[in-house]
């Protein structure tokens, strides 16, 4: 019989050697916050199916943006609710989405008059403000991906007016990194997911016909991610972003060890839903189970080539 190498127990015997030799570490330096701004005064609508968020008018956005900044939070992505009271709001152009006078427009304007610190990122997208629903331009039931790149374009440059710091497009158009051409968060691989339900409540932005597997990644590939990713860096992407998270850790670590530039995982909010209903159904620890998720998403994001202790 081999003699058992009893090493690893060892070295979990107290809280002192388990924290020396943690590989994965987590901060507050890692979280982006999802904030939807909403038109008027005084609006705070819970969104259901997200127990915790609210549909937030300009105001309660500043106020609760202010709280994540000063806990250390650097940075949120804003992403914008039309107003459901005017039916002209949205139209097949999404002309809503790029205009002066937008509430994401609005929005950034006085996070960064009232916060200039706090980093805010922009998603850019046609869903939200087109009345078909889809991210782009419709040429009868076909996306047309080049004519939609000048509008999210358009998009992208209004919210670089307003004061973001850096545009998130989430529209899986080719080529619209490019044509974008900022500071630049991509949505480099972006499955075509059942998890993103609770987020087409809370931003009105369901397809209304059809669905989007025609322009988002099928869920079944893993080497198209990575070509998917290439095409955004060859572009000039900055950060590349992996959405959702969990269900793809090994995309997420594929893609780590493929680049060298920062990779974003986007816990999405079926992610964060299921993680809330299961708390709430008493089956769970939900706050464990949230830093424990956390942990994960960071340890795939590890390179194998990262030291596992710092010595200074």
């Amino acid at each position: 019989m081999l003699f058992p190498d009893y090493r690893p127990r060892r070295l979990r015997q107290n809280d002192a050697f388990r924290r020396m030799i943690r590989e994965t570490k987590l901060s507050v330096d890692d979280l982006i916050f999802p904030m939807f701004a909403i038109s008027g005064k005084g609006v705070k609508n819970p969104i259901p199916s997200m127990p915790g968020h609210c549909q937030l008018s300009t105001d309660h956005l500043v106020k609760t943006a202010k709280k994540a900044y000063e806990l250390g939070i650097p940075a949120v992505m804003l992403f914008g609710i039309p107003d459901k009271k005017i039916p002209d709001k949205k139209d097949p152009l999404a002309t809503s989405a790029y205009a002066k006078d937008g509430i994401v427009q609005k929005a950034t304007k006085a996070l960064k008059d009232k916060i200039p610190d706090l980093v805010v990122i922009t998603d850019v997208c046609l869903c939200q403000y087109t009345d078909h629903g889809h991210c782009g331009v419709m040429d009868g039931n076909i996306i047309d991906n080049d004519a939609s790149l000048d509008l999210l374009a358009r998009v992208a440059l209004s919210h670089a007016k307003a004061g973001a710091d850096m545009a998130a497009p989430s529209d899986m158009m080719d080529g619209r990194v490019a044509e974008i051409r900022q500071p630049i968060m991509s949505y480099a691989a972006k499955y075509c997911s059942a998890y993103y339900g609770p987020f087409r409540e809370a931003a009105d932005s369901a397809p209304r016909f059809g669905d989007r597997r025609t322009y988002q990644m099928d869920p079944a590939n893993s080497l198209e991610a990575i070509r998917e990713v290439n095409m955004d860096i060859e572009e000039g992407a900055d950060i590349i972003m992996i959405k959702p998270a969990l269900p793809y850790l090994d995309i997420i670590h594929s893609i780590r060890n493929e680049i060298d530039l920062p990779v974003a995982a986007y816990n999405v909010s079926g992610e964060y839903s299921m993680i809330k209903a299961a708390e709430k159904m008493g089956w769970i620890d939900g706050k464990k189970v949230m830093m424990e998720t956390n942990f994960d998403l960071n340890q795939a994001g590890r390179s194998r080539h990262d030291p596992d202790l710092f010595c200074s």
